[in-house]
C-alpha cells in the first residue's frame, strides 16, 4: 500500500507511521530523514539540496521530489511505503503525480487546534538524552528532571505557544488544502481524534481495510 499521512504538527503522524509500518511491513519515508541522508551520502541531488540548506533557503519542490523518487526506487519500497512530511503543498502533490507517484490512501489525522496547542506547549524534552515528557499527560517523577538520565527538561523553541500558533497557521494555509485535492481523487480517509494512540490506530487499520 502506498500511503500519505496528513495532519497538523503534533497530530501524531510520526507515532502512527511507526505502528502502520510495523503492521504492514512497509517503510516510513520521512522527508526530513531522507533529506539528511541524501546530504550525508553526497548523492548528486543531496549535494543540490545541501547548497540551498547551507544558504539558509528552502529546498525547492523539484529537488525534494527528486530525493523522494531516489528513495522510492530502493527495493524495500517495492511492496508500498508511507510518506510523512510530504507533500506539504498542492504544488508538491502535483509534482509527485507528474512523476507517476500515486497513492492508495491519504490518511488525514483530524485533531482540533486547541488539542494540538495543549499537546505541544506542554511538551518537555530532555536536553541530554532527548526523552520527551508532557506536563499534564506524561510528567516526569521530579519536576523538570528526566527520569531516565537526570538531565534537565526544557521546552523546545518549536513548542513555544507563539511558534505553535504560527506552525498551525502555515499548516492551515499551505497543507490543509491537500485534503480537498485528494478527496477529489477518492483516496482521502479522515481519521477522527479518538483520544488514544491504540484507538486511533485501530480506526486507521479499519479505514485501510486491514
Amino acid at each position: 500500500m502506498k500511503i500519505i499521512l496528513l495532519g497538523a504538527p503534533g497530530a501524531g503522524k510520526g507515532t502512527q507511521a511507526e505502528i502502520i509500518s510495523r503492521k504492514l511491513g512497509i517503510p516510513t519515508i520521512s522527508t526530513g530523514n531522507i533529506l539528511r541522508a541524501a546530504v550525508k551520502e553526497g548523492t548528486p541531488i543531496g549535494l543540490q539540496a545541501k547548497s540551498y540548506m547551507d544558504a539558509g533557503k528552502l529546498v525547492p519542490d523539484e529537488v525534494i521530489i527528486g530525493i523522494i523518487q531516489e528513495r522510492l526506487a530502493q527495493p524495500d519500497c517495492a511492496g508500498g511505503f508511507i510518506l510523512d512530511g510530504v507533500p506539504r503543498t498542492i504544488a508538491q502533490a502535483e509534482a509527485l503525480e507528474r512523476h507517476g507517484i500515486n497513492f492508495d490512501a491519504v490518511l488525514s489525522l483530524e485533531i482540533s487546534d486547541d488539542v494540538i496547542e495543549a499537546r505541544l506547549t506542554g511538551r518537555r524534552t530532555c536536553h541530554a538524552c532527548g526523552a520527551t515528557y508532557h506536563v499534564v499527560t506524561a510528567p516526569p517523577q521530579k519536576e523538570d528532571i528526566c527520569d531516565k538520565c537526570g538531565g534537565v527538561l526544557e521546552q523546545r523553541k518549536d513548542d513555544l505557544p507563539e511558534t505553535v500558533k504560527h506552525r498551525l497557521e502555515v499548516y492551515h494555509s499551505e497543507t490543509e488544502p491537500l485534503k480537498g485535492f485528494y478527496e477529489g481523487k477518492g483516496v482521502l480517509k479522515r481519521v477522527p481524534d479518538l483520544g488514544g494512540i491504540d484507538e486511533t490506530n485501530a480506526k486507521i487499520m479499519e479505514l485501510l481495510g486491514k
